[in-house]
């Protein structure tokens, strides 16, 4: 792993993401993602994968494998059924976090169930964002972890939902494998006297899942919208309407070791 030196902040538009859609999936990529390649494009940090994927009911991913990748799932609206080779099977929905370390290999699918959970007049699309770090080492044993947070995110400040990082150790709800990452999620009512201040970290990935925030240095961001910043933090970020954002603190990147 190495960093940069150069403090650079880099906003990234909703309307200027890759996009798959397909009758039953829309999703918006952050980065590259499958057939979408762009080579100055393909990772933040630590961070690989941030897709915006809202999956229509009786819908999903089959079964499909992953390897050697920290893969945490974020549920916004509805509800997404997960089932894996290791035995795991259960419901991700908003303010449960979700962690799947694939380590050696793992295989797993990923559901809209809402019409089979709660009958078809309960049926609705689910939106989540999936997001995937590189761990520490290849190699590791596959593994699951997931714990209800609501009642912490009521609180409105900016909640660990996952973390390596060791100074993140006793605060965090799920830990990934990844010592030089943590993730972060804030959800803010939109009182101009509620306000949080980001971490100072060499890498940080803010993604705006909902409503419309102000960032302290860069202006409004609406859903849907990203900023990168290397090699600076502690911006304070205000909503003006009901929102939750995204954040990746990170002290690595992909690179030379």
């Amino acid at each position: 792993m190495s960093t940069l030196t150069t403090p650079h902040i880099d906003v990234h538009r909703a309307g200027d993401r890759m996009k798959t859609r397909i009758s039953w999936l829309d999703s918006k990529h952050s980065f590259s993602f499958g057939e979408h390649y762009d080579p100055d494009n393909t990772h933040h940090g630590l961070l690989l994968v941030n897709n915006d994927d809202v999956v229509s009911p009786g819908q999903g991913f089959d079964t499909h494998p992953h390897r050697d990748m920290e893969i945490v799932t974020w549920v916004l609206g509805g509800s997404l059924v997960h089932q894996d080779s290791l035995g795991h099977s259960g419901v991700i929905y908003p303010g449960l976090a979700q962690r799947m370390s694939a380590g050696t290999g793992i295989l797993h699918s990923e559901k809209n169930d809402s019409w089979r959970l709660g009958g078809t007049e309960h049926a609705e699309p689910v939106h989540f964002v999936q997001m995937w770090v590189v761990p520490d080492e290849p190699g590791l044993t596959p593994g699951y972890q997931q714990l209800e947070i609501d009642d912490s995110l009521a609180a409105g400040g900016l909640v660990t939902v996952a973390a390596g990082l060791p100074r993140y150790r006793d605060r965090t709800a799920i830990a990934i494998n990844s010592s030089h990452a943590a993730f972060h999620v804030a959800r803010m009512s939109g009182d101009p006297e509620q306000a949080i201040d980001l971490p100072d970290a060499p890498y940080l990935h803010v993604f705006v899942a909902r409503g419309e925030v102000e960032m302290e240095g860069v202006g409004t961001l609406d859903e849907g919208d990203a900023v990168r910043l290397t090699r600076t933090g502690g911006q304070r970020v205000i909503a003006r309407r009901p929102s939750e954002i995204l954040v990746w603190e990170m002290h690595a990147r992909l690179g030379a070791q």
